[in-house]
């Protein structure tokens, strides 16, 4: 049997709970057909780069798959026909991957940036040096003089 990875997006007003159905009626598909399932990541709500079919957002969820081709096929070709599905991608692959996926291990270290002890969650912290002295330290606009008032000035003074 060969070895898949397959990935689908999901309506974005679909609930976690029919996302959830829908990973289990599709393994269903491959163990029916004399496959199993290795793995399954479910990604979450995530934004778009553009709009598919008017939505901004999808629900990704991620298979790994040890079956026939003639499974797979079935799982793509019920998905075609389902309305909840935006997108979908099935690749085949020497290995399955062990482990998490890399979506899954970006999420843990988004979470750990998120429990930074620093103020401001370590990202605003210096901030202030950016912005400049305060405003009762700054230059007035008097203070600078263009070309021609300098010269004006001069002249001025003779």
């Amino acid at each position: 049997m060969a070895l898949y990875e397959h990935v689908f997006l999901a309506r974005q007003d679909a609930s976690p709970q029919q996302v959830d159905a829908l990973i289990e009626q599709y393994k269903a598909v491959i163990e029916t057909n004399g496959g199993k399932i290795a793995k399954v990541e479910n990604w979450g709500l995530k934004s778009l780069a553009y709009r598919i079919k008017k939505n901004r957002k999808a629900f990704y969820a991620l298979m790994n798959i040890d079956a026939p081709s003639a499974a797979v096929a079935e799982m793509e070709r019920q998905m075609r026909i389902n309305e909840d599905i935006l997108r979908f991608m099935t690749i085949r692959v020497d290995a399955l991957e062990e482990g998490p996926s890399a979506m899954m291990q970006k999420r843990d270290r988004d979470d750990r940036r998120d429990r930074d002890d620093r103020p401001g969650g370590g990202r605003d912290r210096d901030r202030g040096d950016r912005r400049g002295p305060p405003r009762g330290d700054r230059p007035r606009r008097d203070d600078f003089a263009t070309p021609f008032q300098a010269a004006t000035a001069e002249s001025e003074e003779e």
